[in-house]
Parts: structure tokens; C-alpha cells; sequence
């Protein structure tokens, strides 16, 4: 563990004056749960708007004519089809194939990428990206810039009120906006499974845009409890808990993050790391040793992660990487690793919550029906 003082973000005096529990969270002091507690704020979120700090999140841009092309070396996924406006998910990967960190990348103009990373991954993703493209393209990050979400089925209407236009923006598209002077880049999009909006801020404005979007009475605060809660619900992946540097993206199930481009047969087929591992396992299933599965408990009893899953013989056959008490879905809910023979909607398996064997069923993801505004 590091003896590193922990970072703060530009809402820290924020959290404290709302009453918020901070605990460290890759890195920085981070907010868990305001006085309303982790329930109600899932809920408020579910039925109105929330409003998040993310702001420890990494944002870079690349830049120059070769920049998309050398992004495209480094993930599975078509970077260079991407229109300007537009934003995908992406993959970082390593020489095995295995995912470095995922990523939300923005074509902001023909030769321009903007990039948001995991917090806990930052360092090491710049360092891997200067080291492997840095000679292909500029690589600037942005440490001076804060990083706010809005979610919720309320988010469009109250953000619109503060930032007049964004509501014609669609899901993964976003566009420059001016908020009394400061520059603000939006877009659609966010890790709730809910419609949303993830605003990148001048650190020294975030503050006072923050207050500005809770003082619209649809939006709360949200902290780090509900954030996951949330996403889980949405059957979204969390780096380090569902998937890391061991995990390949078809033992993740995210073949669909891969688009046909690249794939065996494509135009740019393969040329990132990992390839010759990946496209075999997307190619040929059977080579895949574990998949990863949603997972309902059948009894009243959260099961959490690092729980050891066993099969109706009692043998161990994979592991819970997160789970809860679902509030919005109402039951135990989880993401794990089966077998592939074991992974089949329907399949039961027995999580062992200490010590006692809790009746887990597979199941498809998402648990709850995404929300996102498509147009």
C-alpha cells in the first residue's frame, strides 16, 4: 500500500460541506455515500438525476494526422471508422491479449482523439501509450481539467437549463459548449445505464458548475456506493473487480467491443496486441476457459465479491467479481467466471458465503433495460 497522501479533486471542500463519507479511491479522496445513504441516492438516480464526481479520471488528447491509426495499434476496436462527433468504447490491450484498462475514446476532429481513462489506471495507460505511439502523434494530458456525470431520465432537462443545447446531443456523441465563460466539452453518455451527460470542466470552474447543476431540483449528489451499485445493475464492467491485465475481451463478453473491421476476414483485421490470442478465441469459442456470466441469487442473501463459486458436486468452478443487493432489480445480483459448459442462462451453481452454499442462477445482462437517448 502507498504512503502517498491521498489526491483530491476540485469538488473536495464540496463534499465535505454536503456531509460526504470520503474513503481513498484509486488514489484520491473520494466521496462514498452522502447523508441520504447509498440506497436512496441509486434510487434518486433510477427516477430523476444524479449528479458525480469523476473527476479522477484520466483525460489526454492525441494529436496529428497519424494519431487514429496509431490509437488502432494499441485496441481491438475500429478507431479509424469513427466519425468526427462521435465516441466508442475501447480496449487497451497487452502482448497476451489481456485488457491494460477499457476506455471511452471522441473523435473531436479529423486528426484530434479525446480520451478518459480509469483513475486507477492513468499512469500506467500515458506511460503505455507514449511508449508504444508517443513517436506517431502528440500526447497531452489534461491534469487541470474536472470531470462531472449526470445520469438519470431527469439529466437532459435539468443540464439543458444550464448549458442550453446539449439535449440534441445523442447517446456517444458530444460537442464543445461555453458555460459563462468557461469551455466545456459534453457528451451523451455515462456508466449508469442510464440517459446521461459527462461534462470535462476547467478544474477551477467545476465547483461552481457543480453547484450550478445541484441547485436544479430533479439532481442530487451520488457517491461512489451508488456509482457501483448502479453500473452493476447495468452489467457493466468494473476494472480491477470484472476485468483486468489477466482477463481477454471474449472470456469478458465483450465481443461486441470489437467491431467486424477488425475481426478475422476484416479490412484492418488484427495488428494489436494480443491479436493472434483474441481473434482465436472469438473464432473458435471452445478455446475460451472461463466466461464471464450475470448471476441472480435465488435466496435473499448478497453475495459479494471474491465469493467461490462450486458446482451441485461441490467443486470449485469460478468466482463472484462483484455483487450486491440489487435496489432498483430488488434481489442479490452478481457478475462472475464460469466454465464455459457451466455458463449457459439457466445453469445453477452455489456461492459460498461463509462457509454455506447461496443458490446462484446464470442469467443474461444487463439486469435492468438500459436507458440510453439513441434519437
Amino acid at each position: 500500500m502507498s504512503d502517498a497522501p491521498l489526491l483530491t479533486t476540485p469538488l473536495a471542500a464540496l463534499h465535505h460541506e454536503l456531509g460526504a463519507r470520503m474513503v481513498p479511491f484509486a488514489g484520491y479522496s473520494m466521496p462514498v455515500q452522502y447523508p441520504t445513504g447509498l440506497m436512496a441516492e441509486h434510487l434518486h438516480v433510477r427516477e430523476q438525476a444524479g449528479l458525480f464526481d469523476v473527476s479522477h479520471m484520466g483525460q489526454l488528447t492525441l494529436r496529428g494526422p497519424d494519431a487514429g491509426a496509431a490509437l488502432e495499434t494499441l485496441m481491438p476496436v475500429d478507431v479509424l471508422g469513427l466519425a468526427v462527433g462521435r465516441q466508442r468504447y475501447g480496449l487497451l490491450l497487452n502482448d497476451a491479449g489481456g485488457i491494460i484498462d477499457d476506455l471511452m475514446f471522441f473523435r473531436q476532429e479529423e486528426d484530434l482523439w479525446f480520451l478518459i481513462v480509469n483513475g486507477a489506471c492513468k499512469a500506467g495507460d500515458i506511460a503505455h501509450l507514449r511508449e508504444r505511439i508517443g513517436g506517431r502523434c502528440t500526447i497531452t494530458t489534461l491534469p487541470d481539467r474536472g470531470l462531472l456525470a449526470l445520469q438519470g431520465p431527469q439529466a437532459a432537462a435539468a443540464l439543458e437549463r444550464v448549458v442550453p443545447g446539449v439535449q440534441r446531443l445523442v447517446f456517444m456523441s458530444g460537442a464543445h459548449f461555453d458555460w459563462q465563460g468557461a469551455p466545456l466539452f459534453v457528451t451523451r453518455s455515462g456508466y449508469t445505464g442510464e440517459d446521461g451527460f459527462e461534462i470535462s470542466v476547467p478544474g477551477e470552474r467545476t465547483e461552481a458548475l457543480a453547484r450550478a447543476l445541484l441547485a436544479q431540483p430533479e439532481v442530487r449528489p451520488i457517491g461512489l456506493g451508488a456509482r457501483n451499485s448502479l453500473r452493476l445493475e447495468a452489467g457493466l464492467c468494473l476494472y480491477g473487480n470484472d476485468i483486468d491485465a489477466t482477463t481477454t475481451p471474449p472470456e469478458a463478453g465483450l465481443n461486441w467491443a470489437i467491431q467486424k473491421v477488425r475481426r478475422s476476414g476484416g479490412a484492418r483485421a488484427g495488428g494489436f496486441p494480443g491479436a493472434d490470442q483474441v481473434l482465436a478465441q472469438i473464432d473458435d469459442p471452445a478455446r475460451l476457459a472461463r466466461k464471464r456470466v450475470g448471476l441472480v441469487a435465488l435466496e435473499r442473501v448478497p453475495v459479494r465479491e471474491h465469493t467461490a463459486l462450486h458446482d451441485a458436486g461441490g467443486q470449485p468452478v469460478g468466482m463472484v467479481t462483484s455483487g450486491l443487493l440489487a435496489p432498483s432489480v430488488d434481489k442479490p445480483i452478481a457478475l462472475g467466471y464460469l466454465p464455459p459448459a457451466l455458463a449457459g442462462a439457466g445453469t445453477r451453481v452455489n456461492a459460498m458465503v461463509r462457509g454455506k452454499p447461496v443458490p446462484m442462477q446464470v442469467t443474461a445482462t444487463p439486469f435492468l433495460p438500459p436507458r440510453y437517448h439513441r434519437g
